[in-house]
């Protein structure tokens, strides 16, 4: 899961273009959305988008959206999840 969450990491940072944030200082258990790194709903939607192109896994509910982009190690953690259930499926 390390590798995801290094390539979520420069992913975010790409998409949202934030300029002042590397993948070594961006911790992956800090707040995601509403914390340091000023991330707002519209936000989420590009990420949103990302994960389903990048991943195919969708994000259609509010509520687990916000459980799911908590934090980056919550999102890894989901891709994971989903995946490893297709997997076995």
């Amino acid at each position: 899961m390390n590798n995801l969450i290094a390539e979520l990491k420069v992913k975010i940072i790409d998409i949202l273009n934030l300029q002042d944030v590397t993948p070594e200082n961006f911790d992956e258990n800090a707040q995601l959305v509403g914390g340091d790194l000023g991330i707002d709903s519209i936000d989420v939607l590009e990420m949103v988008v990302m994960i389903e192109k990048d991943y195919g896994i969708v994000i259609n509910s509010q509520e687990a959206g916000e459980k799911i982009f908590s934090s980056l190690a919550s999102l890894a953690e989901y891709i994971t999840t989903v995946n490893t259930s297709r997997s076995s499926s």
